[in-house]
């Protein structure tokens, strides 16, 4: 039985039926909750969305971006990943730099205007082949700050240190698996108060909990975008667990969502209809290149997913 599609429609459902209209940081607009709890068990199937197709490789090639604790787009543009694409952009568009048409609010005006939709994509082509091309520009427009990456493998100390929270607390599950305090933190307050991130971290904490030989894991969010963020930050987060489970010698157990401001943007709500309409199926299977030892050694090609039978994908913009 595919208990995470179930679930995570039912979520949509209560949004749908009970969330308050609010007015948002994009200028979309959203229908709100706050507070909702999911939990999946991860020895049931990875949990992938079916109802809609969701691209794991992306997925992988975001956490292991993470995981290298790199900050700059190039990586995630060498493997096709542009899920962070708009962030960079922005700070490119907003730049004395830039000398082309005007993108103000682009995020909003492409998905409303076909013209202004073909210089974006002009203009936002020519940025990615300057961040994979011209390294000054990548290092100036396309690095997005202390963003995930830098938290989770460089976090910085008041006493001028730098800490890798991933390895410390990778270290604690094997020497320390009873501890409660095998947590890692992203919301580093200097770097979101001062602006030095291009997005705070929506997924700011997660924390693991062992017992009877099974790795389980918390993540918390306080912003979430349900319809094409959720259902990448389970997948991520359910691969995360999987991955330190394996290097730790350890099953996987639970995944536990929690999320504090969850919405559904007002131009998404004809997509999550659509797919409430959809029977799911079979969850998919993981598989990891068990020669590999290391969180840290993983490659894209070490991680597969076998049985992945979705519905068809259901495009929708991203609120930048």
């Amino acid at each position: 039985m595919n208990q995470t599609d179930k679930d995570y429609l039912k979520m949509c459902h209560h949004i749908l039926e009970n969330g308050v209209f609010k007015e948002d940081r994009t200028g979309t607009g959203t229908l709100s909750v706050f507070g909702y709890q999911l939990r999946f068990d991860l020895s049931k199937g990875f949990p992938l969305l079916t109802t809609k197709r969701v691209p794991f490789r992306l997925i992988v090639s975001e956490l292991l971006w993470f995981l290298k604790g790199d900050t700059n787009l190039r990586y995630l543009l060498q493997n096709n990943n542009h899920i962070w694409d708009e962030w960079g952009f922005e700070k490119w568009i907003k730049s004395e730099d830039y000398t082309g048409p005007d993108m103000t609010n682009f995020g909003l005006r492409c998905t409303q205007d076909e013209a202004f939709n073909g210089l974006y994509q002009e203009q936002m082509g020519i940025y990615q082949e300057k961040v994979l091309s011209d390294n000054a520009f990548a290092k100036k427009y396309g690095d997005l700050g202390n963003v995930y990456g830098k938290q989770w493998r460089s976090w910085e100390g008041a006493n001028g240190k730098t800490y890798d929270q991933i390895a410390w607390v990778i270290n604690e599950i094997k020497q320390n698996p009873s501890s409660r305090r095998l947590l890692v933190n992203a919301w580093a307050v200097d770097s979101v108060y001062e602006g030095l991130m291009q997005l705070p971290p929506c997924h700011f904490c997660f924390q693991f909990y062992v017992l009877e030989g099974k790795l389980s894991c918390m993540f918390n969010m306080r912003s979430n975008d349900v319809f094409l963020g959720l259902p990448f930050n389970i997948a991520s987060y359910a691969l995360l667990t999987h991955l330190i489970a394996h290097e730790c010698g350890l099953e996987v157990g639970d995944l536990i969502y929690t999320g504090a401001d969850v919405h559904i943007y007002s131009n998404h709500i004809e997509q999550i209809n659509l797919q409430m309409t959809r029977e799911p199926r079979p969850l998919p299977i993981l598989q990891l290149n068990t020669s590999i030892k290391s969180v840290f050694d993983f490659s894209v090609t070490d991680i597969e997913l076998m049985g992945y039978d979705p519905h068809l994908p259901i495009k929708a913009p991203v609120a930048v």
